[in-house]
């Protein structure tokens, strides 16, 4: 493990669970939680203020220069990370089901992706954090000491954005949030950088039929063994 970077990286598609497990995870070891979906989304959700078209890639490569991203722990583990964009909190501006589309067109532009990852793995630079998204496990951190990949069934995955989007008293359709998901799994699994995809090492746990507490114990439980069998 002496080469190995003391990161826990947890990916998967959209929906599947993976920002609630990676903060009790984050919470429960005392790590901190770094949500790189976040961190699209703000650069998206800027873009669209700025009236520039995703593909204008020149124009975004000059605009990311003015860029500053700040990542603020949650006030709870049911809460989201709290993003600020050039000093404005734009966490609850982001966390839409439009956002995520816009993340996953944004996450596909070589310019963003290069400078955000180098962001994130500066965060990791020390250890000691959970990184959440589509590439962690396989790009961001390849040298991860603990890799987790969450998945469930495309109709479950919906079925949860919308509970959570009602939740936050935002309107949200089935069949529209179903549609967006197939969509954005068609769109991160092909892109030709970073493509959302299982680390070869990465621990896979299917999520449909288990409850949020029963997927932090069985990642809490493979992080334990591994710990002791290094001892």
């Amino acid at each position: 493990m002496s080469e190995l970077q003391n990161i826990v990286t947890i990916d998967g598609p959209s929906g599947v669970g993976k920002s609630t497990v990676s903060r009790k995870v984050a919470a429960a070891i005392g790590f901190t939680y770094l949500d790189t979906g976040a961190m699209y989304r703000a650069v998206g959700w800027y873009f669209l203020q700025q009236g520039i078209a995703l593909e204008e890639t020149e124009a975004i490569a000059e605009k990311l220069a003015d860029v500053e991203l700040q990542l603020f722990p949650a006030v709870d583990e049911e809460s989201d990370v709290r993003v600020f964009l050039n000093g404005e909190d734009v966490t609850m501006a982001i966390r839409t089901a439009e956002m995520a589309m816009v993340a996953s067109r944004v996450s596909a532009l070589p310019v963003v992706r290069r400078i955000l990852t180098e962001i994130q793995r500066g965060y990791g630079e020390r250890g000691g954090i959970v990184a959440e998204g589509r590439d962690t496990g396989t790009v961001v951190f390849p040298k991860a000491a603990f890799k987790f990949f969450l998945d469930a069934r495309p109709e479950e995955r919906a079925k949860r954005r919308v509970l959570q989007l009602q939740a936050r008293s935002v309107a949200a359709d089935f069949n529209e949030i179903l549609k967006m998901t197939l969509e954005r799994d068609l769109n991160d699994s092909q892109r030709a950088i970073a493509p959302l995809k299982r680390a070869e090492d990465a621990v896979l746990i299917e999520t449909t039929e288990r409850t949020i507490p029963q997927v932090v114990s069985e990642i809490l439980r493979v992080i334990d063994s591994k710990k002791n069998k290094e001892r």
